[in-house]
């Protein structure tokens, strides 16, 4: 039974000595070196990724699909509708190219049938809030 003593009062004393340490965590800076390029892309991003309108009027989409194409196909539109506003957003993982600001759908559906004889997969879409 002796033996037991002993060994309780060390391992009582060990726990004890273990508890009372403090932690002391390892404190560093870091310091972050990036390529310009990097800041250029991810502006030429924001760019390209501005929120769609939240107000009530009507747009046509006139493409959906990657992004060399979408932007073909918005230099097309401009060159051919100088008068009519487009612009590209991105919904993942595609890229929208909406023409128009409609403030009616009357408006709307009437610019869509003079779209619709240059490109083939033309929508009517209201964007929501």
């Amino acid at each position: 039974m002796r033996i037991l003593a002993i060994s309780n009062t060390s391992l009582t004393s060990l726990f004890i000595t273990l508890a009372t340490f403090t932690v002391n965590a390892q404190v560093a800076n870091i310091n972050i070196k990036q390529d310009i390029k990097f800041e250029q892309l991810l502006n030429e991003r924001r760019k390209n990724t501005i929120s769609p309108p939240t107000d009530e009027n009507y747009q046509i989409q006139i493409y959906s699909g990657d992004s060399q194409k979408a932007k073909l196909t918005l230099n097309e539109f401009r060159q051919e509708f100088k008068d009519v506003d487009a612009t590209i957003f991105f919904f993942t993982p595609n890229y929208k190219v909406w023409v128009g600001n409609y403030s009616s759908r009357i408006e709307a559906e009437r610019n869509l049938v003079n779209i619709r004889k240059r490109y083939s997969n033309v929508h009517l879409i209201k964007p929501k809030k």
